[in-house]
């Protein structure tokens, strides 16, 4: 084992008082195998990307770490994402309690084509997990800019998850619109059963910002969508923001044990068959 000093020879070495908080997190983005792992001084990045049309980005800040050394410029690389959850959950999944503290871990990487290491801790049992890395591919940018943003609503997640639970999944597409009239946003399917539509009116109860620039509707494939709903039901806030050219950032905020981390699920729009 390396000494604790020798923390100057890995690319990063992280500690976290309670594992499951970074399990949380991870698990609202796991809908592929394969994640590509950023990490720079001011925290790590997993993001996990669907058919070149979708991308979820889960950030840790570094401030949720008890511990966060970072001696390279950038580090970037692909891992297992499935394995990597299998080995955070080790020793299980349910609460902590004053006589059973939740399971601490260290990780750590060396450097590219080295594996990452993980030590997880839990009242004096010690599990040691080494996971495969490999290089990354090129992360897909999907130059959403805020300066491109023609509306953004800040809701609470439990009027999302409604909508959500109401989509009929036998329609292949679900429609965003919005505008400045009531109701503010729809979000519509369009199922063999006939059409669903879910109303928000623009009430400080439902709705904590509304702004919008022009009216858009906009419709996205529900299988590049349906993915977002593991982060929708970890979260306790979502803003929904979209772009001139019909993208949507769906951004989660997840609250882990006090501590906020954000999951962002970027989709674009479906092509118009008729163009």
């Amino acid at each position: 084992k390396m000494s604790e000093d020798d923390s100057q020879s890995f690319a990063f070495l992280v500690k976290m008082d309670n594992v499951r908080n970074l399990a949380t997190v991870l698990k609202a983005i796991h809908f592929k195998e394969m994640t590509t792992v950023v990490v720079t001084e001011n925290g790590m990045k997993f993001i996990v990307e669907d058919a070149k049309c979708a991308q979820a980005t889960a950030y840790i800040q570094a401030a949720l770490f008890r511990e966060y050394i970072f001696n390279e410029e950038t580090v970037m690389f692909k891992i297992n994402l499935t394995i990597l959850l299998e080995c955070l959950q080790i020793f299980g999944t349910s609460s902590s309690s004053p006589e059973h503290p939740p399971p601490a871990m260290r990780m750590c990487y060396t450097g590219q084509g080295s594996p990452l290491t993980i030590l997880l801790e839990e009242g004096g049992v010690v599990t040691d997990c080494s996971i495969l890395t490999l290089n990354s591919d090129e992360i897909l940018d999907f130059e959403f800019n805020s300066e491109n943003v023609i509306s953004k609503i800040i809701t609470k997640s439990e009027y999302l998850k409604e909508a959500f639970t109401d989509m009929d999944s036998s329609s292949e597409v679900v429609e965003f619109r919005v505008c400045s009239s009531d109701p503010q946003l729809r979000i519509s399917t369009f199922g063999q059963a006939g059409n669903t539509h879910v109303d928000f009116p623009n009430t400080n109860d439902v709705m904590e910002t509304f702004e919008c620039k022009e009216p858009h509707t906009n419709r996205y494939r529900l299988t590049l969508l349906k993915p977002s709903v593991k982060a929708l039901h970890q979260s306790s806030k979502v803003s929904l923001r979209t772009d001139t050219r019909g993208f949507v950032s769906l951004q989660y905020m997840i609250r882990t044990d006090g501590k906020i981390c954000f999951v962002d699920y970027i989709c674009a729009p479906q092509e118009d068959p008729d163009l």
